[in-house]
């Protein structure tokens, strides 16, 4: 006689493969190679905005020192 709270179910581990974990491994390098991109880009848009305020500033200090 078998218990009633056990049932006999297949257990379904989902190991990954190399297949998988090569894809995976890719996506993940592209996406560190996505976002160090965009940071690169936002930095030079960032320290451009920062040289222009610059700029800005001493043409503003210039005509009010005169």
């Amino acid at each position: 006689m078998e218990p009633a709270c056990r049932k006999d179910k297949p257990k379904l581990i989902s190991t990954p493969t190399r297949g998988d974990r090569g894809r995976q491994k890719s996506a993940q390098q592209e996406l560190k190679q996505r976002q160090r991109a965009e940071i690169y880009a936002l930095n030079k848009v960032m320290t451009e905005l920062e040289q222009q305020q610059f700029e800005a500033f001493c043409k503003q200090m210039q005509s009010q020192g005169e």
